[in-house]
């Protein structure tokens, strides 16, 4: 299949009138404000006068009030939409009124608290509010008490105040709980009513060890001596998600399950996610279904979508799966044979038609019954789980390309793809140089020959000491997946159409995608003019949830090191800046700053940002991202989740696996735990093979 030509590129989230433009508020310590317009050299500055009742992270829209000397100075005129709802912080009590002063590093005003919206917070407690209006009229913003934090547990309360600051809310509102309360547990006669009947045909569901919502479920059935039924069977969320419905609305403002180390915060209620959608086996379910007539090959013969009921068979782990795999024997095992050669007969077309194959490592840690980390386990993606990412992904594919052909008064029918863009050309041409460093040439005529370098590429360097920091850089060029109307096909993974079909459970797009294609197999298509914005705040609630599982993982990964103080560590030079390089120790993969102040001693480095590298002056001494090195952890400080490091030495590969006792009057610590296996899952869909591109 020829790619799409990229040089389409998807519409900019930001529009502008003359002087006026749409941006994400930035306010930095000092109360200063600074609006980000997409495309816009320069940022907006905005003084605190001028910020008129928005926060950081707000999306909003400014006016430009002077240029001068360089500098653009606007005014907030439109709050269009809330970064967050709530707020972590102290309760202040008096006799008729109460004051709510926040946590937060960027400058936030004080709420009034009514003492009718305390609900039982006293004097001094921390808590979470929610804000519920600020007018013209008032000075300050209006809340009410919806959490009371318990101080005792440090762990509980960091990780909530990382989902706060990224914009979740901790609870659901009492209308959404008390709608999914009301949901029948029972398959009624008029559920099953248009639907296909799965229920007598082997289904099973491959999921983390841990996993409770098990949103997709695989069926096989021979139906010829070289033809075999495969359905990819979803959890048939929009069935209980009335839309605009308190429950609906709630999951809309989410958009996307959270997965921190220790625990997920649920796009839907635990009622509708671990129970009424769940694909339990021995209980019949409603799934929405694409089941493929598929060869020996791989080839997909003819398929069809819509509406089913399934009854799972048996609950595999993955680490079921890989032993069956790896030894030919089990329960279902002939079955699971043949859906893995089908699996890795899709993944190695995949890849030939120019999917770009970068390895992935995973860490997760291993924590004790109070949250806190005990040990790091280090993954790899093995069979069972690309078993599972390939039939996700053919229904993913299959799904946007029969929507994409679909027309409403001759024009395209508005649908939520996942695309993604060709690398980013400036990020891509000093990677270039450095890759040649090590004998990689690139092709750059087309985006498919790009993508055929990288592959090659990556093939050269795989087991060679470069490997790791070329695959890092790599994919430091690569452009960030979203959610649009606007198709440009999805450049990483080869796929002219592409969409999110297949976990509704933690992923609204997904149910966007399932209300569409129900509509059109109803032949009720409908514009809705609303689906760009709604692309939009889906992309953008990702992005808060990536970043809020970056921080949880480094407060772990600080917590977790901070026994460590003084001890020394094997690492690598995972980046470098003007002001340092950062170092991700080998055994663990956490990740600290050796600052640059902490070198001046040896000689005055530069930042050669072509060489991604640090350079001294007189020495010539080098820091170049993929360098090993020996360094020492001077400091954990974990309520700003930093780790400093004091660099040793360099070291070459030979030495690498060498105890270096002579440096330090400590051992490494032993209580490290790295497996490269499907053991210990976490919890997150993400985590556990399926796909997020």
């Amino acid at each position: 299949m020829a790619r799409k030509n990229n040089t389409k590129k998807s519409k900019s989230p930001t529009s502008s009138t003359h002087n006026s433009y749409i941006g994400i508020l930035d306010i930095t310590r000092s109360g200063m404000g600074y609006v980000i317009v997409e495309k816009l050299h320069r940022d907006i500055l905005v003084k605190p006068t001028e910020i008129n009742r928005a926060f950081h992270g707000d999306k909003v829209r400014v006016n430009i009030i002077r240029e001068k000397n360089n500098r653009v100075e606007g005014k907030i005129v439109e709050i269009l939409e809330r970064k967050q709802s709530e707020f972590i912080g102290q309760i202040e009590i008096n006799k008729e009124y109460a004051f709510f002063i926040p946590d937060a590093a960027k400058k936030t005003p004080d709420f009034f608290v009514p003492i009718s919206a305390l609900n039982g917070a006293k004097d001094g407690d921390r808590v979470v509010i929610r804000m519920t209006g600020w007018t013209k009229e008032d000075k300050n913003p209006k809340g009410q008490v919806v959490t009371i934090l318990d101080d005792k547990n440090s762990n509980d309360l960091a990780m909530k105040e990382i989902l706060v600051d990224s914009g979740f809310t901790l609870e659901f509102p009492k209308e959404a709980l008390e709608q999914a309360s009301k949901i029948p547990d029972v398959i009624s006669s008029s559920d099953m009513e248009s639907r296909k009947d799965c229920r007598d045909i082997l289904t099973v569901t491959i999921d983390p060890v841990d996993a409770k919502d098990f949103d997709d479920a695989i069926s096989i059935r021979k139906l010829s001596d070289d033809l075999y039924e495969i359905g990819v069977h979803i959890a048939d969320v929009s069935h209980y998600l009335v839309e605009n419905s308190p429950l609906d609305l709630e999951a809309y403002e989410r958009a996307t399950s959270v997965y921190l180390p220790d625990r997920v915060l649920p796009m839907l209620p635990e009622r509708i996610s671990n129970e009424l959608c769940s694909l339990r086996p021995h209980e019949d379910k409603l799934t929405f279904s694409c089941i493929f007539q598929i060869n020996s090959k791989a080839e997909v013969k003819q398929y069809w979508l819509g509406k089913t009921a399934i009854h799972s068979n048996h609950r595999f782990t993955y680490e079921d799966v890989q032993e069956i795999i790896e030894k030919k024997e089990g329960l279902y095992a002939d079955e699971v044979l043949i859906l893995n050669e089908m699996a890795q007969t899709l993944r190695k077309h995949r890849f030939q038609k120019g999917a770009i194959n970068f390895s992935s490592q995973e860490v997760r840690f291993k924590l004790d019954e109070d949250g806190k980390p005990i040990g790091i386990v280090i993954k790899e993606s093995k069979e069972a789980h690309q078993l599972v990412e390939e039939f996700m992904l053919l229904a993913n594919r299959t799904v946007a390309e029969n929507v994409s052909k679909i027309k409403v008064n001759k024009k395209e029918l508005p649908f939520p793809y996942r695309i993604h863009d060709q690398p980013d050309e400036e990020k891509l041409i000093p990677f270039m140089s450095f890759a040649f460093k090590y004998g990689h040439k690139f092709n750059t005529t087309s985006p498919e020959e790009i993508a055929a370098s990288f592959n090659g590429m990556l093939k050269e360097a795989k087991g060679k000491p470069e490997q790791h920091v070329l695959e890092q850089l790599g994919i430091r060029t690569m452009a960030k997946a979203v959610y649009s109307i606007n198709n440009i096909g999805h450049y990483g993974l080869a796929f002219e159409h592409y969409c999110h079909f297949t976990s509704p459970i933690r992923r609204y797009p997904d149910v966007l995608v399932h209300r569409i294609l129900q509509d059109c197999i109803l032949k009720k298509q409908k514009i809705d003019n609303a689906l760009d914005e709604k692309c939009r705040h889906c992309s953008a609630q990702e992005r808060g949830a990536m970043d809020a599982e970056r921080a949880a993982n480094k407060y772990k990964q600080v917590e977790f090191m901070k026994q460590f103080v003084g001890e020394e560590f094997n690492a690598v030079i995972s980046g470098v800046s003007g002001f340092g390089f950062w170092a991700e120790t080998i055994d663990h993969k956490c990740e600290g700053l050796v600052s640059i102040q902490s070198l001046f001693d040896y000689d005055e480095f530069r930042l050669v940002e072509t060489e991604y590298a640090l350079v001294g002056r007189r020495s010539g001494r080098t820091f170049r991202m993929g360098d090993k090195v020996r360094i020492k952890l001077v400091a954990a400080n974990l309520p700003k989740r930093q780790l400093d490091y004091e660099w040793i030495l360099n070291i070459d590969e030979t030495e690498m696996d060498q105890t270096i006792s002579n440096k330090s009057s400590k051992k490494a610590p032993k209580s490290k735990i790295k497996e490269k296996s499907t053991s210990d899952k976490t919890k997150s869909k993400t985590k556990k093979g399926k796909i997020s591109s």
